[in-house]
């Protein structure tokens, strides 16, 4: 069995994901080879991944069977037959339930088939209903994020403040306190999540769903400025070297972040590539070849 190479967040991680890939039930299966261990970078930016090499263990060969005498096998032969018999009379008598039992709902239905008539008349109701339903105002929208927030952070158990403010169309919520730290998360991802969970329960609460913007104990404000630094660091280093630089995949904000620091510098530009959640920024030079 050839090796797999795997790249994962640990080495744990890329283990499991080979697993996986070769179909093995456990470690004891496995041969593990770890090529790169996992670094991190400053606030998740110049790490770099686990990468490690995995191949199944070789098994013996399959065991022969044995095989029995004539008689033995003429035995079970006819052993066989006299189940498939069986087997095929108890398949006919079941036949006659079953097509009694379609029988009994299509009279349920009033003798049409499928009762496909009350599915496709009961709808339309409900998309009606559906379209009844107004679209609420921001200024009604923002009450429903700080109900929610204020809400998780006494879940948690922590003591903390939640101001929300709209501006621009935009919500703005704000969750302030020392112990709120404990809802950002390795790498932000906890606040990530709370800031899905607040989208989602502003959608089914209004039935809107305006543009949100989250802050945890200040870590969206820092995080946007360490972005905008090492935007500006890439930047420098590409009007120098030339060609373009792939960054990391990031969220829909810290993506703009690093789109704001490209239009505030000339001879470079940034786009957008990929699917959520792996959509990333492509940072390159422009120019260059007009200057020549």
């Amino acid at each position: 069995m050839d090796w797999v190479e795997v790249r994962g967040k640990s080495a744990d991680i890329a283990i499991e994901a080979a697993m996986q890939e070769l179909g093995a039930s456990s470690r004891e299966h496995i041969e593990v080879e770890v090529i790169q261990e996992p670094e991190k970078g400053f606030l998740g930016f110049g790490g770099q991944d686990a990468i490690v090499k995995v191949k199944l263990k070789p098994t013996g060969g399959r065991k022969r069977r044995r095989r029995r005498k004539g008689g033995d096998r003429g035995s079970d032969d006819r052993s066989q037959g006299r189940r498939k018999q069986d087997g095929n009379r108890g398949s006919r008598e079941q036949a006659p339930k079953q097509t009694s039992g379609e029988g009994s709902r299509n009279k349920g239905n009033g003798g049409k088939k499928g009762g496909g008539g009350q599915d496709k008349s009961s709808a339309p109701k409900q998309s009606e209903k559906r379209e009844e339903k107004p679209d609420v105002d921001i200024e009604d929208q923002a009450p429903v994020v700080e109900e929610f927030l204020s809400g998780l952070v006494s879940a948690f158990g922590l003591e903390g403040d939640v101001a929300v403010r709209v501006e621009d169309e935009v919500i703005i919520a704000d969750v302030t306190g020392p112990q709120t730290e404990a809802m950002v998360g390795p790498r932000g991802s906890t606040i990530e999540a709370i800031h899905e969970l607040s989208k989602t329960v502003l959608q089914r609460q209004t039935q809107s769903s305006a543009r949100l913007r989250l802050d945890v104990a200040g870590y969206g404000e820092r995080r946007r400025q360490a972005l905008s630094i090492y935007a500006n660091q890439l930047i420098d280093q590409l009007l120098e070297d030339g060609g373009e630089v792939t960054l990391e995949p990031m969220s829909a904000g810290d993506r703009k972040v690093i789109h704001d620091a490209a239009a505030e510098r000339t001879g470079v530009q940034s786009y957008s590539e990929g699917q959520s959640p792996q959509r990333y920024v492509v940072l390159a030079k422009v120019g260059s070849d007009e200057e020549e």
